[in-house]
This record gives structure tokens, C-alpha cells and sequence, in this order.
């Protein structure tokens, strides 16, 4: 497998686990990526570096981004989060995996992209729920804070640094991993 196959496949994985806390954030910025010409898409996925493509996509974050400030509004987001986030972290894997065969593209794209997408943000809504339900939303902007935060982090880091990102999405995961575990004891204790 070429190093430029390896580093699509980080950048993609490490951009669809930042989907799982902002689905339209790691979008911006692939898009400003592939706009400034810092990565390459996939020949039928340019359209993600267009012109129209970064303006809707810088609207789309900052829209979702204020609106996980507002109450009832973020726990409705994340009532839709989970499937956006999973079609969002299929689009970006299919969109920078490079020089594979399809069918392997696809089955990383559904299953690293959209997957890894899905977990994450299935945990964030446990996360928002829990907050909501301890402090009656009054930590939700907190929590909201440090999402948008590992995202935009996340982001940078597939940009500039995939492998290091892929390490950091190993590590999100066995955490996110832990807390399932933790809930669902807790839940079989109830």
C-alpha cells in the first residue's frame, strides 16, 4: 500500500471522528483544504473545494455551532446527530481515500468513515443528555465548548498531521469505548 493511501486513510478517519461532535465543521475544513489546494479529493468529489461548497459549508458550521449554544435546540441537534454524523463520516472517507479499489473504498467509507462518525457522536449525546439531566442544561454550553473545540482540533490535525490524528481517534475511541461500559453496567445495576 503507497504512504499517500495510508495518509488518506488517516486523514479520513481522523476527519469523520471530528464529524461525531460537529457534522459540518470537519466538512469546512476539508473543504478550505481541498480549496487552497492543501489536499486533493477524489475526481468526482471535487465539488467540496469549490467556491459555493466552502461559503455554504462556513454557513452550515457556523449556524450548527451557535445553535448547540441554545437550549433545546442542542438536545434536538443531537436527536439527528447520530445518522448525519454516520452519512457525513461515510462522504469524507469516500471523498479523500485514495487509490483503492472501490469495493474496499466503499467498506472503509461505511465502515471506518461513517462508523467511527456514529460512535463518537452517539457518545456526545449521551454526554449532553447526562448534562442535561444533572445540571438542567446549565454545563450544556460547557460541554458544547469542548465539543466544538475537539473537532476543530481534530480537523486540524487530519490536515496537518493524520497519523497523529489516527492515534488520537484510537485513543476517543477506547475512551468512548470505556464509557460504554461504565453506562452500561451502571444500567444493569438499575
Amino acid at each position: 500500500m503507497e504512504f499517500d493511501t495510508i495518509l488518506s486513510i488517516c486523514l479520513g478517519v481522523g476527519l469523520s471522528a471530528s464529524v461525531g461532535f460537529r457534522v459540518f465543521l470537519p466538512l469546512f475544513v476539508l473543504s478550505l483544504a481541498a480549496y487552497f489546494d492543501m489536499w486533493q479529493l477524489n475526481e468526482s468529489w471535487q465539488w467540496i473545494g469549490s467556491t459555493t461548497a466552502l461559503i455554504t459549508l462556513g454557513v452550515a458550521t457556523f449556524i450548527e455551532i451557535v445553535a448547540y449554544f441554545i437550549p433545546f435546540i442542542d438536545n434536538l441537534l443531537d436527536s439527528i446527530a447520530i445518522p448525519l454524523a454516520g452519512i457525513a463520516g461515510t462522504i469524507i472517507m469516500l471523498s479523500t481515500v485514495a487509490n483503492l479499489d472501490p469495493v474496499i473504498t466503499w467498506s472503509l467509507a461505511i465502515i471506518a468513515g461513517g462508523g467511527t462518525a456514529a460512535a463518537i457522536s452517539g457518545t456526545s449525546t449521551t454526554t449532553r443528555l447526562a448534562s442535561t439531566a444533572t445540571t438542567a442544561g446549565g454545563a450544556n454550553p460547557v460541554v458544547s465548548t469542548l465539543e466544538t473545540g475537539v473537532s476543530l482540533l481534530m480537523s486540524a490535525l487530519s490536515i496537518f498531521a493524520p497519523i497523529l490524528a489516527i492515534i488520537l481517534v484510537v485513543i476517543i475511541l477506547f475512551i468512548v469505548f470505556k464509557v460504554f461500559k461504565k453506562f452500561k453496567r451502571s444500567r444493569g445495576k438499575a
